[in-house]
């Protein structure tokens, strides 16, 4: 079932359907949804607000009839439901394609509704559900019936809170440029009437020309509208802007740095995006501050009971939490158990948290997907498995954290007598790591947003021609760049990799070796092999590279995901997009100018303006071992490019 709420369909009492926001393409399109194809018009099912009324009744049958027709919807039959066959609401109900719950005084037709059992009729249906005025107010589970005529706002056996048919949770006051300054024996109907009545509910108020839709789980408001809560009203969407009904606690929003576009392609979905981070409000970047509805500053970030009580608060204060997200390898356990305490079903909870965490967990999820991997043995095993091991491997061989994020705290071990000198040197937490065969090849990875079902919106590859665990530690400049294709090898590989973890609603990083020569038991020469899972974004400024290679805007393109379960934004041209480093502990040929100089955009390749620098930013320390200290990103149509770029930014001294 589609059901839109509305005021009015028409403006200013036009005869047909009004065209802004929208509006009455958003009609066609799902009425084409529940036709099916059949190849002809809708069956049109009208609800009267006034049963008993027949000259009322039989003028809004002729209105909107009038408004159908002029609005190029050629409709199979028009039937108004009324007391003259109301003894027939559920065959009509079972033939119609496109119910109309018509305006009028609430409690009337919500006496109706009841009495024609319409709530049950409804289940089950699959057309379109459309709300005018009172009909929209009774859709809700509990409706609130705020006084309208004389004497009943005066009256204290009057009943505001009704039983409706359940079909969304939304409460609105319609007509919001009539009835914002009516009043009501005496009493103003916002200030006096709901605004005291909105304390623990909230009310959604618009013009007539705005609706609310609400579909496979989404529900978006559409236009200009208010909201009135505790006591008071704000603006929360304007003319041919959307608001999202949902509320997204994002998690650190402002590390890394470039988060703060996450949050800002919420907001642009009219999502309440309710920032939690150990930084003071006015520290945040403008772009941040403007994203954010709300904020919570806590002492801790790693302090679980300080989180517990930051999302608490936001959701005593917004309503029922729908997303909790980091997207932070740091933050993605806190996330989970955030997410099970609160009945967040939009992400990973604690159950399914150590087979995205810990790598020894991985190998199961790769072997069910039929994707290779390195083979491994835990260290917990010993220092006779291990060498066991690396008998049938040969050395060397890689321990790393078997719970870590990057290329920290991982060794690369070449001998028995080394591999006897790792166990001693860790002889109190070797339990900790995994030990898996070295295996040479092109590190890459498989980058890429999915939707609740499962399948991409957007796939992107990194390469990295030198690995990051030798950046590390031999303290070399960082190197790598965003392919403009994705080979079809690699996304197929990706694809089955994210079915094997039941990967949904993400934004991952995946990582693979390219097979440099043939390898018993993993593949063929140019074969993807599984190294890692990242249920995250790629770090530092590789989004924003992304960006570049494929002229989008991946932060939007997520922020689609949450709010819309699709991807809105296309890309455009493609391009090679390449990222060098520098260190501030080593000296270089060439200077920043002469850097900037030679690969200014427009500069660099004349005919080509959109090539060169994109970026040059300072890393902030806590990502410099691994990604250096300044930063120069640029974009080439061709692949040569890159390694030269490479070259002229890293040459030392």
């Amino acid at each position: 079932m589609t059901l839109i709420l509305t005021g009015s369909p028409t403006r200013y009492g036009e005869d047909r359907f009004t065209k802004d926001n929208g509006f009455l393409a958003t009609v066609k399109a799902e009425l084409e949804a529940a036709l099916q194809g059949r190849g002809t018009g809708p069956r049109v099912l009208l609800v009267s607000a006034a049963p008993d009324d027949k000259s009322f009744t039989d003028s809004v049958l002729e209105g909107m009839t009038a408004c159908i027709v002029n609005s190029d919807i050629r409709p199979a039959q028009i039937i108004m439901l009324d007391r003259r066959n109301a003894h027939k609401a559920a065959e009509l109900v079972q033939d119609a394609d496109w119910i109309i719950l018509c305006g009028g005084h609430v409690p009337t037709q919500n006496r109706f509704l009841h009495e024609i059992h319409l709530k049950e009729l409804l289940a089950g249906f699959d057309g379109l559900v459309m709300g005018c005025s009172a009909g929209s107010m009774n859709c809700a589970g509990l409706v609130y019936s705020h006084p309208e005529l004389p004497g009943e706002a005066a009256d204290p056996a009057y009943r505001r809170w009704l039983p409706g048919l359940g079909l969304t949770d939304v409460q609105i006051i319609p007509h919001y440029y009539q009835v914002r300054d009516a009043m009501v024996d005496g009493r103003r109907l916002f200030e006096d009437i709901a605004y005291p009545d909105s304390w623990n509910h909230r009310f959604y108020t618009f013009p007539d020309g705005g609706y609310i839709i609400q579909k496979d789980g989404h529900c978006i408001l559409h236009g200009t509208a208010c909201e009135i809560s505790n006591g008071g009203m704000r603006q929360i969407c304007s003319e041919n802007q959307v608001y999202t009904f949902m509320n997204v606690v994002f998690v650190s929003p402002h590390f890394p740095q470039t988060y703060s576009h996450f949050c800002a392609g919420l907001k642009v979905n009219g999502v309440n995006v309710l920032g939690i981070a150990d930084a003071p409000h006015e520290s945040l970047s403008p772009e941040l501050r403007g994203a954010l509805t709300d904020y919570y500053q806590v002492h801790n970030l790693e302090d679980y009971d300080e989180m517990y009580r930051a999302v608490a608060w936001f959701a005593h204060k917004h309503g029922r939490i729908d997303w909790i997200e980091s997207n932070n390898e740091y933050w993605l356990e806190q996330d989970a158990r955030l997410r099970t305490d609160f009945n967040v079903n939009t992400g990973l909870k604690t159950d399914h948290i150590s087979g995205i965490k810990n790598k020894s967990e991985m190998k199961k999820f790769y072997a069910a997907g039929g994707v290779p991997t390195a083979r491994q043995i835990k260290a917990s095993e010993g220092l006779e498995a291990v060498r066991a091991f690396a008998r049938k491997t040969g050395f060397p061989i890689i321990a790393k954290p078997d719970n870590g994020v990057g290329a920290s705290g991982t060794y690369k071990i070449h001998s028995d007598n080394e591999l006897q000198d790792w166990f001693k040197d860790h002889e109190s937490n070797f339990g900790a790591f995994v030990v898996e065969e070295f295996i040479t090849g092109l590190l890459t990875s498989y980058d890429a947003i999915y939707d609740s079902k499962g399948e991409p919106v957007f796939e992107s590859m990194g390469v990295f021609p030198t690995p990051i665990m030798d950046i590390v530690h031999d303290n070399l400049d960082t190197c790598y760049y965003v392919d403009r294709d994705v080979p079809a090898a690699l996304s197929k590989i990706g694809r089955r990799t994210v079915k094997a973890f039941g990967i949904r609603s993400r934004f991952v990083h995946l990582e693979y070796f390219k097979l440099d020569r043939d390898r018993e038991g993993l593949g063929r020469k140019g074969d993807f092999v599984g190294l890692e899972v990242n249920m995250r974004p790629a770090g530092g400024f590789t989004p924003d590279m992304m960006n570049f290679a494929h002229s989008t805007d991946v932060f939007q393109i997520w922020a689609d995901m949450v709010a819309f379960d699709q991807r809105r934004k296309e890309a455009g041209e493609q391009y090679w997009c390449a990222y060098a480093s520098r260190r501030d502990s080593h000296r270089y040929v060439h200077s920043h100018e002469e850097i900037t100089a030679r690969y200014a955009q427009g500069a660099f390749r004349p005919d080509s303006p959109a090539e060169g620098l994109c970026m040059c930013e300072r890393m902030p320390d806590a990502l410099s071992d691994a990604l250096g200290n300044q930063v120069y990103i640029a974009r080439f149509s061709t692949k040569k490019d890159i390694n030269s770029f490479f070259d002229f930014v890293c040459r030392k001294a």
